[in-house]
């Protein structure tokens, strides 16, 4: 067994710092959504991958793998998005066990109107509390860990073509 690298005050100040600033970020988009749309982050992150298809649709399995979501847990939040109409689903034509989530024309709007109100708290909450470069690492830091972790690709492009 090797021994522990303990981490050191500045790195433990870094991690401590990173954990906290990520939760209060998270938090507060998160409840700018559900105080403007009646929208989780969740939910809104499932509607922003769906968009990205250009038929809007995406195999359930897909779509929780590219949202970081169990199937049971991806399958409680469809419920919940195709109870307002926003989501609906559907056989696979392919495959007969598997299931498409579909964006609907109602989630498809609803998505653009929470769009405005999500890339303003990114930008209040995180983008313009940093100088450009500064962004320019996050994003380059971001695309290492990614690279690190998910060995299987399946969390799906860093770069949607679709803006939200």
């Amino acid at each position: 067994m090797t021994e522990t690298r303990w981490l050191a005050q500045d790195e433990q100040r870094a991690w401590r710092g990173f954990l906290l600033a990520s939760r209060l970020v998270m938090d507060q988009l998160n409840r700018e959504l559900h105080e403007s749309h009646g929208l989780s982050l969740t939910d809104y992150a499932i509607l922003v991958r769906l968009s990205e298809e250009p038929d809007r649709r995406l195999r359930m399995t897909d779509l929780a793998a590219s949202s970081g979501l169990s199937k049971s847990r991806l399958s409680h939040q469809m419920s919940r998005l195709e109870a307002r109409g926003l989501t609906s689903r559907s056989a696979c034509e392919d495959d007969a066990r598997g299931m498409n989530a579909e964006l609907t024309d109602a989630g498809f709007a609803t998505l653009d109107a929470a769009a405005h109100v999500h890339v303003d708290g990114v930008r209040t909450h995180l983008l313009d509390l940093l100088e450009p470069e500064q962004v320019t690492g996050l994003a380059e830091w971001s695309e290492r860990v990614v690279r690190h972790l998910d060995v299987d690709g399946r969390s799906g492009p860093l770069l949607p073509e679709v803006g939200f």
